[in-house]
């Protein structure tokens, strides 16, 4: 078998595997990983998503095992659920010739049929730090014999407050190991925890320039803010695509805009932190089983998915941090496979486009909405081609006779095929091509103190946050009892949030740290579940509280 993975001298059933997923050409990140851990050395890489980092140690690791050990040999910890079960799944299927067991273990699942799977023997565990620990203090999971340990997306593990968990899963691993970290950034406590675990690791890092995937074509779509459903319209009827994710800043904006494209016949979810973990992997089936075109997802609850043919990815809003770009349109051209990102592009998000565009270093093209001669134009181009194809299978003897017996009763032939169309064409009816708004930029976007907030640094607009109400859209102000005379920092805010609340750390907004209490901006989908924790908040074994400020 011909592929530029031959060059790594995997074994055979591992070159196909990645064959049989359509995978020729190693991506930058596998081109420079997968040697250093066929060697057994520590690796260090830094690459956002979207850069083939899962198969990058999958391969290794699956390469290097000796299946039916009846032990675990290899260890993945993940931020995410659904992260662990990705890559499990990814694992399970490159694996699958060489006989690898594989088992994804996190919360939200029955602790009696991982349990079980672990008894009949597992060679690789993918998992999640809370519910790994917890089979760990079981006596369930014996970590004694793991070669390799792998620690995926590592950064968002540190702001999940994870990390004095994955400590002390390392100290249950053997002292000579080989260990891997994945991570987008390398803060200081990743740079800890690298020298403290790793033996001379070697680094490869994937530049910033490399961040966007060079295969994804990049437009925007200058409209109102009140045209953004009729611009997404017009371009869902235009654009020829298989999968796309539609990307929104709130859950209930989620559900809303799912509901409207499935009432115009695109069938859509919504992917948001609503959704049980069950009711979460019931939707992603149906998007990869094609029953779904689209899902309308939040950036929490679409973090760690992984799934194939996604040709388009929509910015409904472009994201607050210009990383969160990079992580959205990774979805897409995955692999060496070209893809869309399309933002549509409000005049007061200029700022925001520029960042971005700062931030990748790439331009992302302007481009003009389909009119609506244009849509008319490709509608009856569709129909007629359907026409053609069923005039040269030559299946329509029962049309045929109807057509006849309208002949015969007086009624001119082409008539008779001028109704057939105008019958074909009644589900256009359905889906009036909505009306837009020219657009423009607005070069005094919102006057001086708008665009002083939009040039704050986020470190800035931390400091600064200190009124009771917040300033970005999208996010609600709370108020903790604690403040600078007890010792909080923000990092301990950070930490304690996402670890109680179980959200993502990268999420949290404005910091104001005050004499006696505390001002945290908290994204409004997460409110409830921060509050719903309220009594669970400590920090060196003193309660704190937090209500709305």
């Amino acid at each position: 078998m011909t592929t530029e993975f031959n060059r790594f001298d995997l074994h055979p059933q591992l070159v196909q595997a990645v064959a049989v997923r359509g995978y020729d050409t190693p991506t930058p990140i596998q081109v420079a990983v997968i040697p250093i851990m066929l060697t057994g050395q520590d690796v260090i890489g830094q690459a956002q998503t979207g850069t083939g980092k899962t198969a990058a140690f999958s391969l290794p690791v699956l390469h290097r095992l000796t299946p039916g050990l009846g032990r675990v040999q290899s260890l993945v910890l993940t931020p995410t659920r659904e992260l662990a079960l990705q890559v499990a799944n990814a694992m399970h299927a490159y694996g699958r010739e060489r006989q690898a067991r594989v088992l994804a273990v996190y919360g939200g699942q029955p602790y009696a049929r991982q349990i079980r799977r672990l008894q009949q023997g597992v060679d690789v565990v993918v998992g999640t730090p809370g519910r790994l620990l917890d089979l760990i203090r079981q006596q369930a999971l014996d970590l004694s014999g793991v070669e390799t340990v792998v620690l995926d997306e590592a950064d968002e593990m540190l702001s999940m407050g994870f990390i004095e968990d994955i400590e002390a899963i390392l100290n249950e691993t053997p002292s000579v190991r080989q260990t891997a970290l994945f991570s987008a950034t390398m803060p200081a406590e990743i740079r800890r925890l690298a020298s403290r675990y790793m033996q001379n690791p070697q680094t490869v890092t994937i530049d910033q320039a490399q961040r966007t995937v060079a295969a994804i074509e990049q437009r925007y779509y200058l409209v109102q803010e009140t045209d953004k459903l009729a611009a997404l319209m017009r371009l869902l009827e235009m654009e020829e695509t298989t999968r796309i994710i539609i990307f929104m800043r709130t859950r209930a904006a989620t559900d809303a805009l799912a509901n409207e494209l499935t009432a115009r016949s695109f069938p859509a979810e919504a992917l948001n932190g609503d959704l049980s973990q069950e009711a979460r992997e019931r939707v992603l089936n149906r998007f990869r089983q094609g029953s779904l075109t689209a899902l309308v997802a939040t950036d929490v609850a679409a973090r760690g998915l992984d799934i194939e043919d996604v040709s388009h990815i929509f910015n409904y809003d472009l994201p607050l941090d210009p990383e969160l770009y990079v992580h959205r349109i990774g979805r897409t051209g995955r692999a060496g496979k070209t893809g869309i990102a399309i933002s549509l592009l409000a005049p007061a998000e200029q700022r925001r486009l520029r960042r971005i565009e700062g931030y990748t270093r790439q331009k992302m093209t302007p481009a003009a909405l389909p009119t609506v001669e244009q849509i008319q134009a490709h509608r009856e181009g569709q129909l007629l081609q359907q026409m053609l194809v069923w005039l040269q299978r030559g299946r329509c003897r029962r049309e045929r006779e109807m057509a006849a017996e309208l002949s015969a009763a007086g009624y001119d032939p082409l008539e008779v095929a001028a109704a057939a169309l105008k019958l074909a064409r009644a589900e256009e009816k359905q889906r009036p091509i909505p009306p837009v708004q020219e657009a423009s930029f607005d070069h005094a976007d919102g006057g001086r103190e708008r665009a002083r907030r939009e040039r704050r640094t986020p470190h800035e607009a931390r400091r600064k946050g200190n009124d009771r109400a917040s300033h970005e859209a999208g996010m609600v102000r709370l108020r903790l009892g604690r403040g600078k005379t007890h010792g909080l920092r923000p990092n301990d805010v950070v930490g304690m949030i996402a670890y109680h609340a179980g959200i993502p750390g990268h999420t949290i907004g404005k910091i104001s740290i005050q004499e006696q209490h505390t001002l945290v901006d908290v994204p409004q989908q997460f409110v409830t579940q921060v509050l719903a924790k309220a009594n669970s908040y400590r920090l060196h074994k003193q309660t704190i509280t937090i209500e709305r400020a």
